[in-house]
């Protein structure tokens, strides 16, 4: 029956918007470079995006592979920790929305699209994405496919950020932080009810 309730709640849709979710660290800053840019150059959208997603990719899977040793002390409130990693990640982001709007620091970069430059902003972007692969330790059938997705949307994710961010400059003034806080709390609920009264 645990089985069972993991496949009920650990599936498809679950992952892509976990995926949405996280992304949108990658969508904002990825939409401040573009507004500090002078124009959208597909070589450098894509070296961002690959970054970027990289990072998103591999970071679940360090905390996946750290934690698999606890599996099975874990099994049985599982669905508790998914929901407090989620909600603890989406209220992060809330608040970040919130007190940091989009305001991006147009300082002079000599070159902003460097490896040596995008690296940091990989990283930073991605840490709320470690915590995520615990979510995924006690069912392993789904964290190659989570990786892979958590990946693409963060780098699909970039490239649009950066293209707004170019063609709306100033314009562009929605917080997404705010928006991929409440997609990871409303998740974390959606498993924890799945599990108390679906499973």
């Amino acid at each position: 029956m645990f089985h069972a309730s993991l496949v009920l709640y650990m599936n498809l849709s679950t992952i892509i918007l976990i995926g949405i979710g996280l992304a949108m660290d990658c969508f904002a800053v990825s939409t401040s470079k573009g507004i500090c840019a002078k124009k959208f150059k597909w070589k450098h959208a894509f070296r961002m995006a690959f970054l970027f997603g990289l990072f998103q990719g591999i970071m679940p899977l360090i905390s996946f592979f750290a934690g698999s040793a606890y599996a099975s002390d874990i099994k049985a409130f599982d669905h508790w920790i998914a929901f407090v990693l989620l909600a603890l990640i989406g209220a992060k982001m809330l608040y970040e929305g919130f007190t940091q709007p989009i305001d991006p620091d147009c300082r002079i970069v000599k070159h902003p699209f460097r490896w040596k430059t995008l690296l940091p902003l990989a990283f930073a972007t991605s840490i709320d994405a470690l915590a995520t692969g615990i979510i995924f330790i006690t069912s392993p059938e789904f964290i190659w496919q989570a990786v892979g997705i958590i990946g693409f949307i963060s780098f699909i994710f970039s490239i649009a950020g950066l293209w707004l961010g170019v063609r709306f400059r100033k314009r562009f003034n929605f917080n997404v932080e705010v928006l991929g806080g409440i997609i990871l709390i409303a998740i974390g609920i959606k498993i924890l009810i799945e599990h108390l009264y679906f499973s």
